[in-house]
C-alpha cells in the first residue's frame, strides 16, 4: 500500500512540473503559480525517489549501471565545459567582422565620442516590439563602447503616453538624453545613431564661416570642380553650421566664428582684408587655408596673403608637386600630378590615421625653420620619397614634359599641409564656467531647438591655423576618394578643439553588385543551364558507356 502512495506521488510530481512549464509559456506573468507548482512537483519526485532507493542502489552495483555512470558523467562535464564558455562569453564580448569596410563595428570616431562621455547617456528605442533586435543588435556595441550609458526599448502601441512625453513622431525612433539636452533621430544605422550623439553632446551648433569674393569654393554649389556643398553636408554631420563670409563687406569676422576657411581663392586678398583675419586670429580664431598652385605658367602669386602665412610660420611654395610613385593608380589617378599622401607625420590631426589621401595638382607647404615671430608650423601632410616640387611650371603647363629635379632641387617628400598653434593674445574673457561673457549671456540650445543648461566648460581659447596646399581634395569631385573625407573633417574639428572627433568616421557597405548587359545576361544563361550541365551529362553518359 505504501508503495503504490509513493508511487502516485512520483506521477503527481511529473504531472505538477509539466503544469508549470506549460504556465510559464501560457501565462508568464503567474510567477508565483508556477513557481509553487514547481516547488511542489521537485519535491513530490524527490520523495519518490527517496521511497525507491534499495531498487536504484541495486540497479547501480551492476555493470551496465557502472558503464551508464561513466556516460552521464561525461555528458555532464560536456554540458559543464559548454556552460562555462557561454558564461565567460556573456561577460567579455568579442566579435569579428569580416566585412570589407567593417560595416558591423563601430568607427574609431564612434568610440572616442563614446569614450568622452562624462555623464550618464539615456538612450530610448521607441519601436515596435517586433524591432527591438535590430536596435539592440546596434546599440549593444555602443554599450559595451562607453562608460555611462543605458538604453531602454519602449513599444509605441504599449505605451503611447510616454511616446508623447518625448515628442516621437515615428516609429523606430531613438531619443538620446545628455546633460539636459536631448536629440531624436530615425534608423538604426551608425551614422545616424553618432551624428546625433555627436549633436547632443556638443550642444549648439558651432559656425564654420566660408570667405567669399576672390574666387573661394562655394559650400552652396552642386559643381563637381568647384562645388563645396559635400563638404558642407559634411561638416553638418559634424554638427557645424555652415554660413558664407563676404568679407569686404561685412568689415568683420562674426564673434560666433568657430572656424573660418579661405578655400582656394583665385585672386590675392587686400591687406585690410588680412588686417581683419589677424584681428580674428588674436582674438583666438581658427583658420584653414586651402591653397591652390597656380594654374598657369605665367600666374601671378598670392603675395598677401602668401606673405601673411608667412608671419605664421607657414612657406607656400611657387611649384606644383610631381609623384612619381605611382600610388595614386591604387586609387585610379594616373597623372603624376595627383600626388597620393601616405606619410602623415605626428600631428593630432592625423593620429592613427592610416587611409590614402589624394591631392589634385597640390602645391608644396612647408614650415619655416626656426618659425616667425615666435610660430614654429608643424607639418601633417608628406608626399613619398619619389615626388617632388616642379618650380619650371612651363614644364607643366605648356610641354607636359616632366625630368627629374636637378641637384639642389625640392625633392620628396614634400610636405603639402601644415598647422600651427599659437596662445590667443587678445582672447575675451571667459566665465568660471570657462565660457566667454557673451556665450554665457546667449546660453545654449539643442539642436531640437529645445533650451538646455551651458554647455561643458570650453576649452582654453587658443590661435590655430592650419594650410593645405590644395582645395581640390575637398571639392565635391573628389571628397569621397579613399581618405579625403576624413581628413578635411579631422582638419575643422583640430581647429575647432574637438579633439574627440578626430578619427575615421563610419562608412556605408560597399554596393557589391554586379551590373550585366543583355548579351552578358545570355551568356551566363546558356552557360549555367545549359553548357555546364551538358558538359557533366555527356562525361556521365561517357563514363557509363564505357563501363558497359
Amino acid at each position: 500500500m505504501l508503495n503504490r502512495i509513493f508511487g502516485l506521488l512520483g506521477w503527481l510530481g511529473v504531472a505538477l512540473v509539466l503544469s508549470a512549464v506549460a504556465l510559464r509559456l501560457l501565462h508568464s506573468d503567474w510567477q508565483q503559480t508556477y513557481n509553487g507548482l514547481a516547488v511542489a512537483g521537485l519535491v513530490c519526485t524527490l520523495l519518490y525517489i527517496l521511497s525507491q532507493w534499495r531498487d536504484i542502489a541495486h540497479v547501480m552495483s551492476g555493470r551496465q549501471a557502472k558503464l551508464g555512470a561513466l556516460s552521464i558523467g561525461s555528458v555532464l562535464l560536456v554540458v559543464a565545459i559548454i556552460g562555462a564558455i557561454n558564461y565567460i562569453a556573456s561577460r567579455q564580448n568579442q566579435r569579428w567582422d569580416l566585412t570589407a569596410n567593417r560595416v558591423f563595428s563601430l568607427s574609431d570616431q564612434t568610440r572616442r565620442v563614446l569614450e568622452s562621455l562624462d555623464a550618464p547617456l539615456a538612450v530610448k528605442v521607441f519601436a515596435r516590439s517586433d524591432d527591438f533586435p535590430r536596435f539592440r543588435d546596434r546599440l549593444t556595441e555602443y554599450e559595451n563602447a562607453a562608460h555611462h550609458m543605458s538604453v531602454d526599448y519602449i513599444d509605441v502601441d504599449q505605451k503611447p503616453a510616454v511616446a508623447n512625453q518625448y515628442q516621437v513622431q515615428s516609429y523606430g525612433t531613438v531619443v538620446l538624453e545628455y546633460k539636459g539636452r536631448i536629440e531624436r533621430v530615425v534608423g538604426d544605422g551608425e551614422q545616424e545613431l553618432t551624428n546625433a550623439l555627436k549633436k547632443v553632446v556638443e550642444g549648439a551648433a558651432k559656425k564654420v564661416y566660408f570667405v567669399q569674393g576672390h574666387g573661394e569654393k562655394d559650400p552652396t554649389s552642386a559643381d563637381q570642380r568647384a562645388g563645396y556643398d559635400a563638404a558642407k553636408a559634411a561638416l553638418e554631420s559634424d554638427n557645424f553650421a555652415v554660413e558664407p563670409l563676404p568679407l569686404v563687406q561685412q568689415g568683420r569676422v562674426p564673434d560666433d566664428a568657430t572656424v573660418v576657411v579661405v578655400a582656394g581663392p583665385r585672386t590675392d586678398y587686400l591687406q585690410p582684408e588680412l588686417d581683419l583675419l589677424a584681428a580674428y586670429l588674436r582674438r583666438g580664431g581658427k583658420l584653414l587655408v586651402l591653397l591652390d598652385p597656380p594654374d598657369r605658367a605665367d600666374a601671378p602669386p598670392l603675395a598677401n596673403l602668401e606673405a601673411f602665412l608667412r608671419t605664421w610660420g607657414v612657406e607656400a611654395g611657387h611649384d606644383i608637386v610631381v609623384d612619381a610613385s605611382g600610388m595614386g593608380q591604387l586609387a585610379g589617378i594616373r597623372s603624376p600630378v595627383v600626388p597620393a599622401v601616405l606619410r602623415y607625420p605626428g600631428h593630432p590631426i592625423t593620429e592613427n590615421f592610416r587611409v590614402m589621401t589624394v591631392f589634385p595638382l597640390a602645391r608644396s607647404i612647408s614650415a619655416v625653420p626656426g618659425g616667425t615671430e615666435g610660430h614654429v608650423a608643424q607639418s601633417f601632410l608628406e608626399t613619398s620619397e619619389q615626388s617632388w616640387a616642379e618650380t619650371n611650371l612651363e614644364a607643366v603647363f605648356e610641354t607636359g614634359e616632366l625630368k627629374e629635379p636637378e641637384e639642389g632641387g625640392k625633392t620628396g617628400p614634400i610636405a603639402i599641409g601644415a598647422a600651427v598653434t599659437a596662445p590667443a593674445t587678445e582672447a575675451p574673457a571667459t566665465t568660471a564656467s570657462g565660457t566667454t561673457g557673451d556665450e554665457a549671456a546667449r546660453g545654449e540650445t539643442s539642436a531640437t531647438g529645445e533650451a538646455t543648461p551651458q554647455a561643458d566648460a570650453a576649452p582654453k581659447p587658443e590661435t590655430r591655423v592650419a594650410v593645405i596646399g590644395d582645395s581640390d581634395f575637398a571639392a565635391n569631385s573628389m571628397l569621397g576618394a579613399q581618405g579625403n573625407r576624413d581628413l578635411f573633417l579631422n582638419t575643422v574639428n583640430w581647429l575647432a578643439q574637438q579633439e574627440s572627433l578626430i578619427a575615421i568616421r563610419p562608412r556605408e557597405a560597399d554596393d557589391r553588385r554586379i551590373a550585366l548587359t543583355a548579351d552578358q545576361q545570355t551568356m551566363v544563361f546558356w552557360l549555367s543551364l545549359v553548357v555546364i550541365p551538358g558538359l557533366l551529362l555527356a562525361a556521365g553518359v561517357h563514363t557509363w558507356w564505357r563501363r558497359r
